[in-house]
């Protein structure tokens, strides 16, 4: 092996994981098609309203699939209520209900929910106990074969089936304790997972109609889990750290983890689970998933806006008044320029503070401006697509970018006119 392929292997993304595809409401999880982001509402289910309003949000965010819990007769009798309304808004996102305890009973007593959802998440840790568990797990089974219906068997640490982890903890001590309380756990993890999967297809559930995931709360916990589940298995993955936390600490935890995975090959289909601030904004879990795809190459999303991090040579604060108006301008126009400007993700901006490194990034985005930073001449070249066409001057500086940059996406990524046709004198 050369010194240039070894660098290679050792700096790019491994092969990803061949997993079997699964159809889940027209998005396709696994086999050749992208990582897919996905979210969860936090509302009440039998709340309609406020449950449209949120699968609408975070659908338009960038929520490709979106989970809502179901967890009463009521939450079950609103599903297909919310799936029509989203319809008539014109929002296509498939619904995954997430089911426990009684799972099995609110599917046979709620048939139009059972067809109004695109998958059914069961935990095996709890769709019941003892000798009714495989029977109720086996119920859900044959609703979702009976309604053509995918679903995602997603083990959980926090509910992790005890009979099973006692029984491995046994045979641990049985063989002299071989392995620590955490790698019993791990195993536990997947195996709990790979049995009920098993199960499912004993029953009659296609490979393709199932999605895998094991969620653990701990970094290393998580990586070690999923290797070995994408080791023993080939059903697609959805990939999660559960509890995660709120703030940075849930999106770095989040990041660290799913990042090396990714890296690995592994995974198909991902959710940052952030706990929000009060009164905080549920899309930003999609926000970062999609930040998490797209900084690691896999997926491009939303336009990249460069900009420094600010010294001593930048005092003011323009350059990052404009970097922060152009990113959240971008994130509230792109739900609209996904449709008008085809390929506008894969525009580049820069918004530099300084003569220091300001050209030459500015000159590497497809537009980009160089603010003058402390004790410069207060002039701000603007590059485009490499080439600088224009100085600003005056206290205009930022709005007359902003209408540069509106151009250059009108033209560049904008349909052309269809023009009418002539008709002959």
């Amino acid at each position: 092996m050369t010194a240039d392929i070894v660098s290679d292997y050792l700096t790019s993304p491994l092969p990803r994981r061949r997993s079997v595809a699964v159809d889940v409401g027209g998005v396709l999880v696994g086999g050749d098609a992208p990582v897919v982001v996905q979210s969860m509402t936090n509302t009440d289910t039998a709340d309609i309203d406020a449950t449209v309003a949120q699968v609408a949000a975070l659908h338009r965010a960038g929520s490709e699939l979106v989970r809502i819990t179901v967890d009463r007769d009521e939450s079950a009798a609103a599903v297909p209520h919310i799936r029509d309304r989203l319809a008539r808004l014109n929002i296509d996102v498939p619904l995954i209900g997430d089911f426990h305890y009684i799972g099995h009973k609110l599917l046979a007593d709620h048939p139009a929910c059972a067809e109004a959802l695109a998958k059914y998440r069961i935990n095996p840790g709890n769709v019941g106990f003892r000798e009714k568990k495989d029977v109720q797990f086996g119920s859900i089974v044959e609703t979702a074969i009976r309604y053509n219906k995918p679903v995602r068997i997603g083990v959980n640490w926090g509910s992790l089936d005890q009979e099973l982890l006692t029984r491995l903890m046994d045979e641990n001590q049985a063989n002299g304790f071989p392995l620590t309380a955490q790698q019993v756990m791990r195993e536990a993890i997947v195996q709990s997972a790979l049995i009920s999967a098993q199960m499912a297809e004993e029953i009659g559930l296609g490979r393709d109609r199932i999605i895998l995931s094991a969620k653990v709360s701990q970094v290393q916990d998580l990586i070690s889990v999923y290797a070995e589940l994408a080791k023993r298995s080939n059903h697609s993955l959805h990939l999660g750290l559960t509890e995660a936390g709120m703030g940075s600490k849930g999106i770095v935890a989040s990041s660290a983890a799913m990042g090396i995975l990714l890296q690995q090959g592994i995974g198909d289909t991902i959710r940052i689970s952030l706990t929000p601030e009060p009164g905080g904004d549920r899309t930003r879990e999609v926000q970062v998933a999609q930040e998490l795809l797209q900084t690691m190459g896999f997926r491009q999303f939303v336009p990249v806006v460069a900009a420094c991090p600010g010294c001593g040579r930048t005092t003011s604060t323009v350059f990052q008044e404009l970097a922060h108006k152009i990113q959240e301008d971008i994130r509230r126009n792109m739900p609209i320029w996904r449709e008008q400007y085809p390929g506008v993700e894969e525009l580049q901006v820069a918004v530099m503070g300084c003569i220091v490194n300001g050209p030459g990034e500015s000159k590497h985005a497809n537009i980009g401006i160089s603010l003058p930073g402390t004790g410069e001449t207060p002039a701000a070249p603007v590059f485009v697509d490499g080439k600088k066409v224009a100085t600003l001057r005056g206290p205009r500086i930022a709005e007359e970018f902003e209408q540069m940059l509106a151009t250059y996406i009108e033209n560049r990524y904008g349909m052309p006119k269809v023009q009418p046709e002539q008709v002959p004198a």
